[in-house]
């Protein structure tokens, strides 16, 4: 009974890893994979065919044709473009912003400690997707826009999280001695606290990724992301919506695609989370 019980664990073990972790990430590598090479790719995703109008699969080309007979395997492919564009320079921009601004403002204390707090705090009186949604409406659909919008609201968590650590960190034994030593403060942030912070900086921007995609998703459907004829999931989302009962693929394809993206991402920031978590170890 015990063997079967041990083949069973290591059968569901391995199920397990699999889907936590390779499929994933054979998900996510794809995701990056089209998005830096699809530039080279030659496909036309806004080439407009009349006779393949909601062509479905198999007919209006592999994954079928939109309103407009353009080929949905090929917007998709360059909605995955717009995506991790996104994604990487909102969560490059609000990471560094976040993390200098919390780590200074924990070490250094004070009244600009105080300054900051308060400002994190307004910001998060506002729900994140509206106030997105109020800069980009301000600052005008683009991508250039999206990314500044979605960086103005996603500092936040870093500079919390980063403030967080540095308050437990800064009165440890090693930050202490370079102090005394007489180390200067620059010094002290970037070579004594910053490299305790990565791993929770780490798993923060790998959730980051999902939310981010998610909320320009968002913009595009409300159409204050990129604009016709650039391709975008939202967009074709919101654009395939009106022939969801006759031509139900225009959805389901770029609502998969976003779906597995997103969810690839939180998986693998669920392992890496518990890969970095230290207390998990045995």
């Amino acid at each position: 009974m015990s063997a079967v019980v041990n083949v069973n664990g290591i059968k569901r073990s391995g199920f397990a890893r699999m889907f936590g972790l390779w499929l994933p990430l054979t998900v996510v590598g794809g995701w990056a994979l089209v998005a830096l090479t699809s530039p080279l790719l030659s496909i036309a995703p806004d080439h407009i065919e009349l006779t393949r109008i909601l062509a479905p699969p198999g007919l209006g080309g592999l994954l079928g044709a939109d309103d407009l007979g353009r080929s949905l395997a090929e917007r998709v492919l360059a909605g995955a473009q717009t995506s991790f564009i996104v994604a990487v320079w909102v969560v490059l921009v609000s990471a560094v912003l976040g993390t200098m601004v919390g780590m200074f403002s924990a070490y250094l204390g004070g009244r600009w400690d105080r300054v900051v707090v308060h400002i994190i705090d307004i910001f998060l009186a506002f729900p994140g997707i509206l106030l997105a949604i109020a800069l980009a409406g301000i600052l005008g659909p683009g991508i250039e826009n999206v990314v500044i919008a979605l960086s103005v609201v996603g500092w936040v968590g870093y500079a919390r999280l980063a403030r967080a650590q540095v308050l437990s960190l800064k009165h440890r034994e090693h930050v202490q001695a370079a102090v005394a030593l007489g180390a200067g403060t620059g010094r002290i942030v970037f070579r004594h606290l910053l490299p305790l912070l990565m791993a929770p900086l780490i798993v923060e921007a790998s959730f980051g990724i999902a939310g981010i995609v998610i909320a320009e998703a968002g913009l595009s459907f409300l159409g204050l992301g990129v604009q016709p004829p650039e391709a975008s999931w939202g967009s074709m989302i919101r654009d395939g919506a009106r022939y969801l009962l006759v031509a139900p693929h225009v959805v389901l394809v770029p609502g998969v695609a976003l779906m597995l993206v997103v969810l690839s991402v939180n998986l693998l920031g669920d392992r890496l989370r518990d890969r970095l978590d230290v207390r998990n170890r045995n």
